[in-house]
């Protein structure tokens, strides 16, 4: 089905080469990435890209920080179309006024500095996206991880939000040239196969060896024609899952059909790689072998076809109880009750969002439910199309009557299902979910609390076979159904009468709304001549997400409010983490206002330090941290909390990796194998840390300051730093560097 292959491979017309009558340094300049990335970056240097974007998406996660970033640092205007998207929180009542104000600020900030506004429930961010802002050739940044439009001719990029900030002030993201995979499709699907079961079976052969981190797909071969174009949305959107950079699809006349139904077939260009187009490894994909997928807890690599997990399903749940009595010991977690009457079954089916809401999926599930019920069990199902457009269209063609009648529930454009804020299941519920997650809490249990549900990803065709048998996981592959392709008709007038879109007509002299939870970040110092940091939290799973460095779902309701959003910082993965960090933050404040506390001072003696010169506080380590969310809000809390670095073997994202280095988290790495005994309450001094950054050096002595009195050197890295992201921690955060320039 997938074969991957760790070597360079040519593509001429179509086809696989070995050899060709060009060097691989020529054919590499063929790619569709490289045509776009060199496009699109302004440094001169092929091999170093400074990156400026065509436009930006955020959502209301994500996008007062941004603004609220930019405008401290000088912006006057959005230098380009910059929508703001309100589909995280538009159904989250925490926090009384919270969501909605931050809701009013969007408007008035689109107002104010020319953006576009979507208004909650109108679409998901990467439904709008697709909508209005992609182009052939063109490329988009979000601040949200899964910002993906590679199938439309669009190269996207999820990042954190000091990256949009600096698009917001005419700066660069900068980053290496990056490798490029090819992905060669061949085959066609079966019926009762759908997008996320080519996806889950992508991720699952990729993810664990990193196959393709931090490098661009590119999608080509035979297999891409056969494919409509909301299957390679639903592919591509998942290649986050991945852990890749960014994606880029050829483009046909499907493609074209996409922009025309729009109404921006201007948009469309004819998009192939170059005769002998040259690329650094490649996978090969039969579509034809695709077979239904779940992925089981607690994330989409842990995959089977459906047919081999109900095989084993006694085996595969007792894994998964195993690993979650691990992390959470005070969770009663059965799954294993969910094995009886022949069958395995499931208490909820959610079809949502960015990866599941499209028209295509849900027309499909409507075929196969069509005269058929959900049931009158435990068993209930909730579709989400993924905008008003989308939405209103199903509605005309008859699917969403054919839903209705089934017992499904209809519900507005959110993505809350993806992230913990919408459909949380009962106590040990199993939850079937064609969305882009299943990490632990992305569907809104607490189970250090001890509430426990699992979620398994599936495609939609497959939880509406399962809806069809009340329950019972059931592959689409083994129910008779007819699926019927209707044509997609948008109406743009939808848009029109509610979205606002004031791009190239700010209103300079308009007020920004500002509710009473909209704070501004706290003071942040510049970097001290040492640095002798605390563990106040020590992580050994294989990868730390960013959910569980700052859960999602209720949490996010204070994300413009940084002081209590940092009160979240590792909750649910480590929640002595908190405590432990304002302890060293509030010996760092009594050092710098000269009466250092003696528990400090007895450190600093150790290490041989002066209180004048060296930092204290608070560090993380964890081996892969930041796989997951685009989220700043993963490293910003830190900060907020006194954080002044991570250690790890390797950053699991380029994305997380930038998050901290913007928020002047110095981003240590060890060798891989080097061992590291060291736990929580342990110290680690590291001398002359401002002298090594400021002069380029990567390799840093430094010595462990062992709780029980021992004392250990080890060596840390710190690789890779740009010019501008040296400066960047220097300062102590992006904030500081642009106001130290603006002064």
């Amino acid at each position: 089905m997938i074969t991957l292959h760790d070597n360079g491979v040519f593509l001429s017309h179509g086809a696989l080469q070995t050899a060709a009558p060009v060097s691989p340094a020529e054919g590499r300049e063929r790619t569709l990435a490289w045509s776009i990335l060199q496009a699109h970056s302004v440094s001169g240097d092929p091999e170093k890209l400074q990156v400026r974007f065509d436009a930006m998406a955020s959502h209301d996660i994500t996008y007062v920080g941004i603004i609220q970033q930019a405008r401290a640092s000088g912006m006057r205007e959005f230098p380009i179309p910059y929508a703001l998207t309100n589909c995280h929180n538009s159904l989250c009542a925490v926090g009384g006024t919270i969501n909605e104000d931050d809701h009013v600020f969007g408007l008035s900030a689109a107002r104010k500095y020319g953006g576009i506004y979507v208004p909650a429930n109108q679409s998901v961010i990467h439904s709008y996206a697709r909508e209005q802002l992609a182009g052939c050739g063109k490329m988009i940044l979000g601040s949200d991880s899964h910002t993906r439009y590679g199938a439309l001719g669009t190269m996207a990029v999820g990042e954190g939000g000091p990256e949009l900030a600096k698009q917001l002030l005419k700066n660069t993201w900068d980053v290496p040239y990056p490798k490029v995979v090819l992905v060669y499709l061949t085959g066609a699907p079966k019926r009762g196969v759908g997008p996320h079961d080519v996806a889950i079976a992508l991720v699952k052969a990729t993810f664990e060896s990193g196959f393709v981190n931090n490098c661009v797909l590119e999608f080509a071969g035979p297999g891409v024609a056969g494919l409509p174009i909301d299957f390679r949305n639903g592919i591509d959107v998942m290649t986050t899952e991945t852990t890749c950079l960014s994606s880029i699809w050829e483009t046909d006349g499907e493609t074209r059909g996409f922009y025309e139904a729009h109404g921006r077939g201007a948009e469309y260009q004819e998009l192939h790689p170059g005769d002998f187009a040259y690329y650094d490894k490649y996978i090969e994909l039969d579509l034809s072998r695709v077979e239904p997928m779940i992925a089981l807890p607690f994330h989409p690599s842990n995959a089977w076809t459906i047919r081999e997990f109900l095989d084993n399903a006694s085996d595969i749940l007792a894994k998964v109880e195993a690993d979650a009595g691990q992390r959470w010991p005070k969770a009663k977690v059965d799954l294993l009750q969910k094995i009886h009457d022949g069958g395995v079954w499931a208490d909820q089916g959610v079809i949502a969002g960015c990866a599941g809401g499209l028209f295509d999926n849900i027309t499909e599930a409507a075929d196969i439910l069509r005269g058929e019920s959900c049931g009158d069990g435990y068993f209930t199902l909730d579709v989400y199309p993924t905008s008003i457009p989308v939405s209103l269209e199903l509605t005309k063609i008859g699917a969403t009557a054919d839903l209705l009648r089934s017992g499904a529930v209809i519900k507005p454009s959110f993505c809350g299902p993806c992230f913990g804020a919408g459909d949380v299941p009962a106590h040990n519920g199993l939850s079937l979910r064609h969305t882009t997650r299943n990490f632990p809490n992305r569907e809104g249990s607490k189970p250090g609390e001890g509430q426990f549900a699992a979620v398994c990803l599936m495609d939609a065709r497959s939880i509406a076979a399962t809806a069809r048998n009340g329950g019972k996981i059931t592959p689409a592959t083994d129910v008779g159904y007819e699926p019927v392709r209707h044509a997609y008709h948008f109406d743009q007038g939808v848009y029109e009468k509610r979205v606002y879109n004031g791009f190239g007509h700010p209103r300079p002299e308009e007020e920004l709304i500002l509710g009473p939870n909209i704070t501004d970040w706290p003071k942040m110092r510049p970097l001290a001549e040492n640095l002798l940091v605390e563990l106040a939290a020590v992580l050994r799973d294989p990868v730390t997400t960013t959910d569980e460095l700052i859960p999602s779902g209720e949490t996010s309701s204070y994300r413009s409010n940084p002081l209590r959003l940092a009160e979240f910082t590792l909750s649910r993965r480590e929640p002595a983490y908190v405590g432990r960090a304002k302890a060293a933050a509030e010996m760092e404040a009594r050092r710098i206002a000269g009466e250092t506390p003696e528990r400090l001072q007895k450190l600093l003696d150790r290490a041989g330090a002066k209180a004048g010169n060296t930092q204290f506080g608070s560090c993380v380590f964890a081996n892969r941290p930041g796989d997951g969310s685009a989220r700043e809000q993963a490293a910003s809390c830190q900060k907020v909390l006194g954080g002044f670095a991570n250690i790890c073997y390797a950053f699991a994202t380029k994305r997380y990796r930038s998050n901290c280095v913007n928020w002047g988290i110095l981003p240590f790495t060890l060798d891989e194998g080097a061992a590291f005994p060291y736990e929580a309450g342990d110290c680690v001094f590291v001398p002359n840390i401002r002298a090594a950054i400021q002069e380029g050096r990567e390799d840093l002595p430094a010595k462990v300051l062992k709780a029980d009195g021992g004392e250990e050197e080890i060596l840390l890295h710190v690789r890779g730093l740009t010019a501008e992201e040296k400066e960047i921690i220097l300062d102590g955060c992006l904030m500081n560097y642009y106001a130290k320039r603006a002064n």
